[in-house]
């Protein structure tokens, strides 16, 4: 981003936040619950006036914030980004369309409008769409407080964009490295440091969270998971995906340069291919719409082979089940606190810190008597623009902190091992 379109953005956000807004305390939190079916992260906050409660499905790299306005959208509140407006910096976009006007202003009407391309993770293909904003509701982390935003920055999308979305979710919920998405927009509304933490819950029936700003995030007993974080450096890929937005991923990457099962090291792979090269290929990056991690084809040949040969004598490997590679009878493998009692798989990441991952998170139950491996290979003949992509299946239970303000990640590892877990957030 150029320094004058830093000095617009800056200048845009001084202008709508308002004095007695300026600090604010408790901060926003988000509830999120994880779809029984598509295994997406589902959250729910309100929008528009009168106030609509909109599903949205997280994803931890997207760009914004974007819904469904070809259905239904109705709202007094609802403003158009005019084109060449300090507001249209925030997607850095020079689109404008001068289509149909038609008063109030109201989704459909790109009257001299900034347009922008919104696009479905499941669909591939992005769309047309006009980039306005509305009043936005968002929970507070003492469980009283509602925190409204009047102008919150959106992506008006098409319907169609819906597919393979978890059933009644009508967007995204961006939380990339972007001004526009949905962490940003907060901190730069609230004046809190550019910093929020995943906690997601492995069950379909308990919600996990996220939560703005510094700590405390405060888990049942009276557990505060922010003490219990780990650091290590986040790194920018200069590589824009989808075409949108600035020259670089508004993905999370971290640095991983090798990988350990039960303390030794995976062979049989380059280990390169875990960081971004020269060209902005590979490295390592964490998503939360993908259900599990996904490995460029000859690491997870690696990774597979290696925990296979670390699983104990008595324990029966039986024919995989998709999309799975490596499933074991579960008959002699015992129960912990930490899940399934299998080799421990290290990512050990550039600052020579270690981001365990125990069975409660390498193993997925795909039926009583088998225990599968929950990653998954790209296959031979494909070329994956991340090398390693860590998935949801494996995040969940663990606190990650993304703090932009000194470019880290927190991680906490399993938070079962210390009696908890993201099931426990407090919401009251």
């Amino acid at each position: 981003m150029t320094c004058s379109t830093s000095l617009l953005v800056l200048l845009f956000f001084s202008f709508v936040v308002s004095s007695s807004l300026a600090k604010t305390s408790p901060r926003p939190l988000l509830q999120v619950t994880k779809d029984a079916t598509t295994l997406q992260y589902v959250t729910q906050i309100s929008q528009r006036t009168p106030l609509v409660p909109v599903k949205l499905t997280l994803d931890l790299g997207g760009p914004y914030m974007w819904v469904d306005c070809e259905q239904g959208y109705t709202s007094s509140t609802y403003h158009p980004a005019i084109c060449d407006s300090a507001s249209c910096q925030l997607l850095n976009t020079t689109y404008c369309n001068i289509g149909p006007s038609c008063e109030p202003p109201r989704p459909g009407c790109y009257k001299n409008t900034c347009q922008h391309m919104p696009y479905s993770p499941f669909l591939g293909d992005p769309d047309v769409g006009q980039f306005g904003s509305d009043v936005f509701n968002i929970r507070s982390t003492n469980g009283k407080n509602v925190l409204t935003v009047p102008r919150f920055y959106i992506i008006c999308a098409r319907t169609h964009l819906l597919y393979g979305l978890a059933s009644g979710v009508t967007g995204i919920a961006g939380f990339g490295r972007t001004n526009a998405s949905i962490p940003a927009q907060l901190s730069a509304y609230f004046r809190f440091g550019r910093k929020f933490a995943l906690c997601l819950s492995s069950s379909t029936r308990s919600s996990g969270a996220v939560f703005f700003g510094d700590g405390p995030y405060t888990l049942l007993p009276n557990v505060d998971a922010s003490s219990f974080l780990t650091y290590t450096p986040l790194f920018v890929k200069p590589v824009t995906e989808h075409g949108f937005l600035n020259d670089a991923s508004p993905k999370y990457f971290i640095g991983v340069k090798s990988i350990k099962i039960n303390d030794k090291r995976v062979k049989g792979f380059n280990e390169s291919l875990l960081s971004i090269d020269a060209q902005g290929f590979g490295g390592t990056v964490i998503s939360t719409l993908d259900a599990y991690t996904l490995m460029e084809a000859s690491v997870y040949k690696a990774v597979v082979a290696a925990f296979v040969k670390a699983m104990p004598k008595n324990v029966e490997k039986v024919p995989n089940v998709e999309p799975f590679g490596a499933c074991f009878s579960s008959k002699n493998i015992a129960s912990t606190r930490l899940g399934p009692a299998v080799p421990s798989i290290d990512l050990v990441l550039v600052n020579n810190k270690v981001w365990r991952i125990n069975g409660a998170n390498s193993m997925v139950e795909v039926n009583k008597k088998v225990l599968c491996l929950g990653f998954v290979g790209v296959p031979d003949f494909l070329t994956p623009s991340n090398s390693l992509v860590i998935g949801g299946h494996q995040i969940e239970n663990n606190v990650l902190q993304f703090d932009l303000v000194k470019s880290r990640l927190g991680f906490s590892s399993s938070l079962l091992g210390r009696s908890t877990s993201c099931a426990n957030v407090n919401f009251t």
